[in-house]
């Protein structure tokens, strides 16, 4: 291809993913070594690993240069190849559903280390705001795998986001429940042991400042969440408090600069051991807290 899209010619695999870094470097992409690892192997259907020994034929070159080609125009990676890695597994994503991010991956691991501190052998879970269903197939991942019998529940309300969780959270055990978090699972309130969720918490007035491959990708419902961005936590303080027995465990992802904003929000809903906790790069990424007595069904 010529003009503007990438010059892209058969041979070892690395030869063509340099080719391809170049392109996407011009066009400004933030890593374009690993995109181009990535968008060669899976036209050609191997692992990234593997690329030290295979080749691209010119069957394959229409294909990648067109992938390429939208990925340097800012067309999310995970669009083009159809899934993501997110801890130990990978799931389904597109168009319509919010990509995981690996800064998630902290606020799991704390979940996963709280059951087994507390040696729940058969805990129910409750995720809200599942979006593609990352968290929850995580969790059913990775407690099956430590022998934990956990019961998992998993809450979504778009159309869009639950095909795709449909899709990942077929065999695993997870149940999933269509429909808004605020009136979500009244049969469950206070039996649940953790409630976990990665709300929208993007303000509205930060529009401008939102990158525009997640702005112009991900759906406004997965990220935007009223003027200070605490609309939809502060549903899920609410709904937490209604789920989770008296001494059971609620995180919720935030921003960095809700720090304060979300310490204050859980500590006036009355939670108890409120606190923030850091992601891998060190940022403030999520809420921690104790369901008091005076949680579960005495609030429903």
């Amino acid at each position: 291809m010529t003009g503007n899209g990438p010059v892209i010619e058969p041979g070892p695999a690395t030869a063509v993913a340099r080719a391809v870094a170049r392109h996407l470097s011009a066009a400004g992409m933030a890593s374009p070594d690993a995109d181009a690892r990535q968008l060669v192997a899976h036209v050609i259907g191997v692992g990234a690993s593997r690329l030290f020994t295979a080749d691209v034929d010119a069957a394959a070159l229409p294909i990648l240069t067109e992938l390429v080609t939208r990925r340097g125009a800012g067309e999310p990676l995970q669009h083009l190849t159809g899934v993501t890695g997110f801890r130990t597994i990978e799931v389904s994503v597109g168009p319509g559903v919010f990509i995981p991010r690996p800064e998630t991956e902290t606020m799991v691991q704390a979940a996963l280390d709280w059951i087994l501190t507390e040696r729940l052998r058969a805990p129910r879970v409750v995720d809200l705001c599942t979006g593609s269903g990352v968290i929850a197939a995580a969790l059913a991942a990775e407690l099956g795998e430590a022998d934990v019998d956990a019961d998992i529940h998993a809450v979504e309300l778009s159309d869009e986001a639950l095909d795709h969780a449909h899709r990942n959270l077929s065999g695993t055990g997870v149940h999933l429940h269509a429909g808004g978090m605020a009136q979500a699972l009244p049969e469950f309130n206070g039996t649940v042991d953790v409630v976990i969720s990665n709300p929208p918490y993007v303000p509205l007035e930060a529009w401008e400042s939102v990158p525009a491959e997640v702005r112009d990708h991900d759906p406004h419902l997965a990220l935007f969440s009223g003027d200070d961005g605490l609309d939809a936590m502060h549903v899920v303080s609410q709904v937490a408090r209604r789920l989770l027995k008296p001494g059971g465990l609620v995180l919720a992802e935030h921003a960095e600069v809700q720090h304060d904003a979300v310490i204050e929000l859980f500590t006036a809903d009355g939670w108890a051991h409120v606190r923030d906790n850091r992601d891998l790069t060190g940022r403030w990424r999520f809420v921690t807290a104790i369901a008091p007595v005076g949680s579960g069904s005495s609030m429903a």
